[in-house]
């Protein structure tokens, strides 16, 4: 049996750039542990170049290949690609409009379901539309004198609020601010990472993750996981990823009760279909101290890095990372339609 050419793309130049790299580790060693694929590792620089672990440079042509600028070398031909990349291009949905373009299978949500979870305002509308609560905020298109004032409004309402680039990832270009002296200038930050912002109530609330994903034609949700941060803080790019966090996560969060744990996994399935994810996803909730449930955000495709927790709480569930991701590209690859 030929083995299956497989393509893991990683980095992608943007602010998680080297988070991506840690996550195309765990997937090499995943992969390591099977003998059906053949993998080549590319990374894609904010130049949008592509050049392997070697430092060769290449490319993914349309022709479904990697082609060597070593004209000597014979192109690599790929049969699945999967597009480990945080943030742009890969949750964004523009590398996979690619792919679907090049009909080129991939591992994760497709294209329409990753733009529609990442950018937040338009993931806020689809929460309401399907019913599913999530946390009040305010649209903003232009920083002007305007936006500042309708911030200052909900500020003066909500008595502190966050300010959050709509088209970012993992807390870059969000803002806690309870000083109206501050909005200005938070604003102008926020704007520099995104055309729109979005303006949230802050939620004094515990801050619990599901894992979900599609395991033998099903839909998985994981009991909750929770974020523990210090207090008066909140889970910032810094406090995910520096070495020194002081943050702590736990694979199942304490002390739900169990209604509230299966509403969560419930609104996550929920989620999960009604948006037309696909494979993978990690969905966040704020439990406030009245057992308020609120849909915080959805990431299409979570670290796999040594502290992340969609690889825990998929181990903690009973089920294998290697064999559950070997399985779903095994079936789709048998039935590319489905």
């Amino acid at each position: 049996m030929s083995k299956i050419n497989l393509l893991l793309l990683c980095g992608g130049g943007g602010a998680e750039h080297a988070i991506s790299l840690l996550s195309a580790n765990f997937f090499e060693t995943s992969l390591a542990k099977s003998p059906l694929f053949q993998v080549l590792r590319v990374e894609l620089d904010k130049q949008g170049h592509y050049h392997t672990a070697a430092g060769e440079g290449c490319e993914l042509t349309n022709r479904r290949e990697i082609r060597f600028e070593d004209e000597h070398k014979a192109p690599w031909p790929v049969d699945y690609v999967i597009p480990c990349i945080h943030g742009f291009p890969g949750e964004t949905g523009d590398i996979q409009s690619y792919f679907n373009l090049i009909q080129l299978p991939y591992f994760g949500c497709e294209s329409e379901a990753s733009s529609n979870c990442f950018n937040k305002i338009t993931a806020k509308m689809w929460f309401s539309a399907l019913g599913i609560p999530n946390t009040p905020y305010i649209f903003l298109h232009q920083n002007d004198a305007e936006a500042l004032q309708q911030t200052r409004a909900a500020l003066a309402q909500w008595g502190s609020v966050f300010i959050k680039a709509a088209s970012q990832g993992s807390s870059v270009g969000c803002y806690k601010v309870d000083d109206p002296d501050r909005l200005a200038p938070v604003l102008a930050e926020a704007f520099d990472y995104a055309p729109y912002v979005v303006v949230e109530q802050t939620i004094k609330a515990r801050e619990l993750e599901v894992a979900v994903y599609e395991y033998q034609g099903e839909v998985i949700a994981t009991l909750p996981g929770e974020i523990i941060c210090e207090a008066n803080s909140f889970y910032s790019f810094d406090e995910k990823y520096a070495k020194n966090s002081k943050a702590r996560t736990d694979v199942v969060a304490q002390g739900l009760a169990p209604e509230i744990s299966e509403q969560i996994r419930s609104y996550a399935i929920k989620a999960f279909k009604g948006m037309k994810l696909r494979h993978l996803s990690r969905i966040d909730f704020f439990l406030t101290q009245d057992n308020q449930i609120l849909l915080n955000e959805i990431n299409t495709f979570p670290g796999l890095t040594p502290i992340s927790m969609f690889p825990k709480m998929l181990q903690h569930h009973g089920h294998d990372f290697t064999y559950y991701l070997v399985q779903t590209i095994e079936a789709q690859l048998a039935n590319p339609a489905g």
